[in-house]
């Protein structure tokens, strides 16, 4: 009996343990890989444990040009995309004005339209432009496709969000400035970093729609592609296993800071009121 009641109350926590080990199984064959010395330059079996892959891995110079070049477009897309998906996301969130369901509807439109879809249309319409293909090509589809993704995530956020933490400051007389920069933002900071760190992701990983609008541009995972053709360097793995840490401590970091932002804004309406009072 109390083996069965031990396993009824912990047999969801071990279905959620299974999945997440099934998740994470590719990304630890990866981070082993970038460990190995390969047979040959066409195999991907455990041959020898080596160092060398993270003492050197710009050994192909055309990759790190590639990854150089998927960061810049990345952090390009990410910033741009983040700023107008917040502005949209408070809009559709804290507004009520006409055609608001309409908008909200065509903000999943790029989410469930196919990349395949997405990437003609986009060419299309840069060449109809007369506008030539490249890097800003690249750049203005990525921050298309990543805007949608923002807007949802913030607006998550705000949607559950105390709106009883905004007017407990405000009627301590702070000033909607204050209210916004020391209640609204670090409440809202978590979704909006998340959302950030998604569209990092998406723009650095999309290979379909770049593809479409690179012209001469090669990005990362378009360099990847080419090279499955003729061997997959050992220092992609390099590349892919130190992208999956920087992201993972980037998430810790943002959840710890969550956690202490959520605990200072129980006492910052008090704290604003007053400074409020004083001014």
């Amino acid at each position: 009996m109390r083996f069965s009641r031990w396993l009824a109350d912990r047999w969801v926590m071990g279905v959620a343990l299974l999945v997440l080990g099934y998740l994470f199984l590719p990304i630890a064959v990866v981070a082993a890989l970038s460990f190995n010395r390969p047979s040959s330059r066409l195999s991907y079996d455990f041959n020898e444990f080596t160092l060398d892959n993270w003492r050197n891995p710009c050994a192909t110079s055309d990759m790190c040009d590639a990854v150089v070049r998927s960061v810049q477009i990345g952090f390009i897309s990410t910033v741009v995309a983040t700023v107008l998906g917040t502005l949209m996301a408070f809009a559709l969130a804290r507004h009520a004005f006409r055609g608001r369901s309409g908008i909200n509807v065509l903000i999943f439109l790029p989410m469930a339209t196919p990349e395949l879809v997405m990437g003609t249309s986009l060419l299309a319409l840069f060449v109809a432009g007369g506008v030539p293909l490249g890097f800003w090509t690249v750049v203005i589809a990525h921050v298309m496709f990543c805007v949608s993704f923002v807007v949802v995530t913030v607006k998550a956020r705000l949607s559950g969000m105390d709106r009883r933490l905004e007017e407990a400051a405000m009627d301590l007389y702070a000033s909607e400035w204050q209210t916004f920069r020391r209640i609204t933002l670090p409440l809202v900071l978590p979704g909006i970093v998340a959302a950030a760190l998604l569209a990092f992701s998406l723009s650095f990983d999309d290979f379909i729609i770049t593809n479409f609008n690179s012209g001469t541009t090669v990005t990362f995972p378009m360099y990847v592609w080419g090279a499955a053709q003729r061997g997959i360097p050992p220092q992609v793995n390099v590349i892919g296993t130190a992208m999956f840490a920087i992201a993972l401590l980037l998430v810790l970091a943002t959840t710890l800071r969550g956690r202490r932002a959520r605990r200072a804004a129980v006492a910052a309406p008090v704290a604003v009121g007053q400074a409020g009072g004083r001014s």
